[in-house]
This record gives structure tokens, sequence and C-alpha cells, in this order.
């Protein structure tokens, strides 16, 4: 049975991602951060032994760490990584307001950093996979190429800074055989700003179903880094 790790698990498109694979027939270790949420105990009810969840902070290196043991003490190899966890902050000021350099940095910590501490933890593990994929949740906020936000220097920052870890990981590992992506997943409906976003125009089903079909097809090792859900190469 092939493998998966996904962050960020405990709603919206983590979610979903996590029911997507497991109608996919892959083993699902699924990264929790808000225990009291109950969808992915419902989801772990109807998937059994397919799904693992994991207490898992990505800004702890100990919580990181000790989700990746727990993987390890579970299985030899990780075919998938998807780092999605990530938070979305629209108050960290202006040019003129002044900044929320603690909201800054929150964002950071948990969208840039958080994904390479995971990726680095399983890294011994997904190279021993058949697929091989390590995914970073992007966005198109952080293309630097199409960007016209005034604002929301936090979250642009911490994505664009997100696309080019994803750049240098695949610089130095597709010696070893591993594709990295960095995906936008569409404006999906979740609950990224707090509160659910009605406003947003992709259900989270609908994204996930689409990164899970281009994680399906050939992924080639010189091909594309940047891309959306539909599998759109997008600008830098």
């Amino acid at each position: 049975m092939k493998t998966v790790y996904i962050t960020g698990c405990d709603r919206g498109l983590g979610l979903a991602l996590a029911g997507t694979f497991v109608d996919e027939g892959f083993k699902v270790f699924a990264g929790s951060y808000i225990p009291d949420w109950p969808e992915l105990k419902e989801l772990k009810n109807t998937a059994g032994k397919q799904l693992y969840i994991l207490p898992l902070d990505v800004t702890s290196d100990v919580s990181v760490q000790h989700a990746a043991e727990e993987i390890k003490r579970i299985s030899p190899r990780l075919d998938v990584l998807i780092n999605n966890a990530g938070i979305y902050t629209d108050q960290d000021g202006d040019a003129f307001e002044g900044f929320d350099f603690d909201a800054i940095r929150r964002m950071h910590e948990t969208n840039t950093l958080g994904p390479l501490r995971v990726s680095q933890s399983v890294l011994p593990l997904l190279m021993r996979g058949d697929n091989k994929l390590l995914v970073n949740i992007s966005s198109e906020a952080g293309s630097i190429t199409d960007c016209k936000r005034e604002k929301e220097y936090g979250y642009t920052m911490s994505k664009a800074a997100l696309n080019m870890q994803s750049v240098v990981l695949q610089n130095q590992l597709k010696r070893f055989g591993i594709k990295v992506l960095a995906i936008h997943p569409g404006y999906v409906r979740s609950y990224m700003l707090g509160r659910f976003n009605t406003e947003a125009t992709v259900e989270a089903a609908d994204s996930a179903r689409g990164i899970v079909q281009q994680l399906f097809q050939q992924a080639l090792l010189d091909g594309p880094i940047f891309i959306d859900y539909q599998g759109q190469r997008l600008d830098w």
C-alpha cells in the first residue's frame, strides 16, 4: 500500500486531501493541530487503519520529530509528502500604518519554515518511496511576476519564500529521484482566514481531486515546479 503524509488535515484542503488519498487506497498519515475539531476523527471512523492521525505543530522541532518517528515506526517508506499546513493574517499592516512584525513572523514560521522542517524530518523515508513526491501547497500570492497586492506583506512573502525553497530542494534532491512541486490550490472555500470563507470560488474537494490528479501524472524531474491544481504552469 502506498503512503502519503499530509500536514494540516483538521479541516479545509488538508481534510479533503486526506479523504481523497484514502479513496485512492493510500495509507494516510494526517497531521492534526486542532484536536477538538471533529471532522478528521469522523474520517478516521470510516477509513480505519488506512488513516493515522498524528499530533503536529509544524513550528515545533519536537512535534515534527515526534510525528516523523511515529511514521517510521509504522512504515519503512513514504511515497508522497504534502506540506499543506498554513496560516493567513491580513492584518499585518502596511508601509504607512506600520507593520505587525509578530504576525509576519508567525506566517513565515508556519508557511515557510514549517514545510522545510517537515520535509527534512521524513527525507530518508521519501528517498525509499516509489513515487518520491515532495509537494508544498503554495499560492499564486507567492508569484512576484503576477503580484498586484498592495498589502498582505507577510503572507505573500512567506509563499514567495516557499517557492524559492521548492526550487532549491528540487536542485538538491533530483539526483535522488525526488520530484518537488509547489502547487497553488485555487481560491479554496476553507478556514484559512480563521473563519469559513464563503467568498472563495473553489470547493476544497475539487481542489484536492485536482491536486491528486496532477500527482498521479508522470512528474518529470526537470518539469515545471510551480503549477496550479489544474496543472497550469504559473509564473515565478
